[in-house]
């Protein structure tokens, strides 16, 4: 899935050890440190103590004086202000901030979300001119507004002013707001270009109020972790001091948001915010009205916080199940052989369109587009990418087919007429012909190369002093080479999940947990790997002990997947590059409307030659077994793959039904010498019934007398012939061949996965 990239071997200097040593840091976490560019004794200081004394002065951002003294004078003159912020976890934590910054002035203050489907993201023309007409004087926006010129230039044409607080990239040319603050503003020099929507709210908060105030930071924590943006610098301090005020927050909302989700403030981290607080938040902003997230953050009514936690826990269940849904249609429609994915379809929701195609990008490992195609005729959708191709550069373009689009390199949103559906699909194609380079997929940094014996409960302990992980700052990425999986159970309410025990040659063991592989059993059953993975404390009825959450596995040399059982093979999804190889003259019928990348019909050996000369293929998947199972070692061979799928349907069931007995035989024998002649084209079914012999069965008992010229049939009659001299049923080829599928089918489908693995491999 990933491209690993393993870390370099640098010494360390004496004097940096030294300083590590008397900061009672073992080796592991000196080198983490080393390699994340943490190697002074000033760096280490910054970085393992976060001090909010460091933040920077917010007055250093561009136009800071003019922004407060503009809001200072609107506050003393009681103009009416208006916070416009954004639908998402960062937007409506930092409405929540500039709201309540500006309610402790006094000021007479309001707030607006846009709606995602009816008002867009950023400033909207027709909400504005509602806000104008309403008496709104000065309009403040809060993580929006840097690509806002109409509408900015609309509320400066009626005298309204403009303040723009944000964080996104900037255009080419800002809007003619009164003032902008933006951390990377070209005529500004912020020492910290990465601080979220919320972020940048905070410091217009510290200015108006001349203090940090540490009732917002728990909301600072929740939007720059939930915005994904670097956690180093500023950001890591705000996040550090946040995490401890969301332990003790006093907003009756936030307490309220927390129990709902399970969240034990007493071990809240961020991960606690990433995946029960954020999503909550977000969810409302993906499918309903964002502004009741804001009434929740600032509510003092304990009644009030309790039913919108509720409201917010129930629409995130919504978005859970919509997503799912979404994305198991999404993943039924994908061709496996392109390189990007467009998928399109009727129905879908379009708030949540982002996040199926981050899901298909993951499970896929290819850039994805899923778009809905609503009523109008419009298909509209999101994209995600990987970090070689800059999807937003691609798209651009191709903006003539576009009715809207924006975005950057990781992640785009786009809208075009149904109709020129198949055009993008095309062009996007051949860009991908045409850039090959850019397909190579994610790179994942790994940490250390350590053993299983090393991932013990003190290294766990220890990596927390690195905390807290986001961008910039992962949680460590730990390699295991040389290890095996045992135990293996699918879990989860639809068999999504893999957990495991991984061993290694010294017999130590790491329990293993990985999220989304449970379509991956078969693929890791019974095969060395190479496995990355996170470390975390497990915790169970009191006890800790060490556990591994996967995160990319690679086995290690000849992989034998056993998809011979229909439940090992209901979710797997087979490599692209996959050869297809059925040995029966019709394909088994679960695959009969299969879509291959390739599949071959081997009749015979001189196949092997054609093989040969492919090269091309990674994989080879087995559908039906051969005759002789030397046949699929020959082809192995002849292509030189190193992963082979075991599906190995049986068309008649040979092996069960067996050669029949002697006395079946001799049954079938006297009815035809008594009645002469036999209508085996449409009494074939009351035939087996009457001789109690299973129909699949008869069929070849009538092939193997016919072979030995017992009997003719024409016509569909079979009639009994003139018997020269005495025949044993084992000198029929029939028989033999039959004989010999029987002995193939037993080896290929009785044997456990291991023999069949050393028998390939020998």
């Amino acid at each position: 899935m990933y491209n690993w990239q393993l870390p370099k071997k640098t010494e360390m200097p004496i004097e940096f050890l030294q300083q590590c040593e008397k900061l009672n840091l073992n080796k592991t976490l000196a080198r983490l440190l080393w390699q994340r560019g943490i190697q002074s004794e000033e760096a280490l200081a910054e970085f393992l103590q976060p001090q909010i004394e460091r933040l920077h002065d917010p007055f250093q951002l561009f136009e800071m004086e003019k922004v407060v003294e503009r809001i200072q004078a609107a506050v003393l003159n009681g103009e009416r202000i208006m916070v416009y912020g954004d639908y998402d976890a960062d937007g409506i934590t930092s409405t929540t901030i500039m709201t309540e910054a500006l309610e402790l002035l006094g000021a007479d203050v309001s707030f607006y979300l846009p709606n995602r489907f009816k008002d867009g993201y950023g400033p909207n023309l027709a909400v504005y001119k509602e806000m104008i007409a309403s008496g709104i004087q000065l309009i403040i926006t809060v993580d929006n507004g840097v690509s806002g010129h109409e509408a900015i230039g609309y509320a400066n044409a009626q005298g309204v002013d403009v303040i723009v607080t944000d964080h996104h990239e900037l255009p080419k040319t800002l809007p003619n707001a009164f003032g902008i603050i933006h951390p990377r503003h070209p005529k500004g020099n912020y020492p910290f270009g990465e601080l979220a929507g919320v972020g940048v709210a905070f410091k217009v908060a510290c200015a108006l109020l001349e203090e940090v105030p540490a009732e917002f930071l728990d909301l600072v924590a929740i939007g720059t972790v939930a915005d994904m943006v670097s956690l180093t610098d500023e950001n890591r301090i705000l996040v550090t001091y946040g995490l401890k005020a969301l332990q003790q927050t006093e907003r009756l909302g936030l307490q309220a948001l927390l129990e709902i989700s399970g969240v034990d403030e007493t071990k809240l981290d961020e991960q606690s915010i990433g995946f029960a607080l954020a999503p909550r938040l977000n969810a409302i902003g993906r499918l309903a009205d964002p502004n009741k997230a804001v009434t929740l953050l600032k509510t003092f009514d304990q009644s009030e916080a309790e039913s919108l936690a509720k409201e917010l826990d129930s629409i995130n269940k919504e978005r859970k199940s919509l997503v799912e849904t979404i994305t198991k249609e999404a993943l039924a429609l994908i061709e496996p052989e392109d390189d990007i994915h467009i998928i399109a379809k009727q129905g879908w929701h379009e708030g949540v369109l982002g996040i199926v195609a981050g899901r298909i990008l993951k499970e896929t490992g290819k850039p994805a587009l899923v778009l809905t195609i609503k009523e109008d005729g419009i298909a509209k959708g999101s994209g995600r990418s990987t970090e070689s191709l800059n999807m937003f550069e691609m798209l651009d373009s191709l903006r003539d087919l576009f009715t809207s689009f924006g975005g950057h390199h990781a992640a785009v949103g786009v809208s075009l007429p149904q109709g020129a559906l198949t055009e993008f699909k095309e062009r996007v194609e051949n860009f991908a012909k045409g850039h090959k380079e850019l397909l190579l997929g994610n790179s994942l940094a790994i940490d250390a190369v350590i053993s299983i014996s090393e991932a013990n409960l003190d290294l766990i302990k220890e990596l927390k002093k690195l905390a807290p992980f986001g961008m910039d700052n992962p949680q460590p990425y730990f390699m295991f080479q040389h290890v095996y999986p045992k135990d293996i159970k699918t879990i989860g309410a639809d068999n999504n999940h893999l957990k495991f025990t991984l061993t290694d040659n010294d017999h130590a063991q790491l329990m293993t947990i990985g999220f989304g592989f449970g379509n991956q059993a078969a693929v890791i059953e019974n095969n060395e790997l190479s496995l990355v993975g996170q470390l975390q404390i497990n915790e169970w009825n009191g006890r800790q002990s060490p556990q591994l959450q996967l995160v990319d596995f690679a086995a290690v040399g000849l992989q034998v997947i056993d998809l011979r059982a229909k439940k090992n093979r209901q979710h797997l999804r087979f490599a692209a590059d996959t050869l297809f190889i059925h040995f029966n003259h019709k394909l088994p019928e679960e695959f009969q409307k299969f879509h291959f990348a390739e599949v071959v019909h081997f009749q015979d050996l001189a196949h092997l030659s054609a093989l040969e000369s492919t090269k091309r293929f990674s994989s080879i998947a087995f559908l039906d077994c051969p005759n002789d199972a030397v046949t699929l070692k020959e082809i192995r061979t002849a292509t030189n793959v190193q992963q082979v799928y075991l599906i190995l349907s049986a068309s008649d069931d040979a092996y069960l039904d067996g050669l029949g007995t002697r006395e079946q035989y001799g049954r079938l024998f006297k009815l035809i010498a008594r009645q002469k002649t036999l209508d085996v084209r449409y009494k074939l079914p009351s035939i087996a019934q009457f001789l109690r012999i299973p129909e699949k069965l008869l069929i070849f008992m009538i092939q193997v007398f016919f072979d030995l010229e017992f009997v003719t049939i024409s016509d569909g009659v079979l009639r009994q012939a003139e018997i020269a001299g005495k025949k044993d049923l084992t000198s029929s080829q029939v028989y033999q061949n039959r004989q010999q599928k029987i002995k193939t089918e037993e080896f290929l489908l009785l044997s456990d996965i291991a023999t069949l693995k050393t028998w390939f491999e020998n």
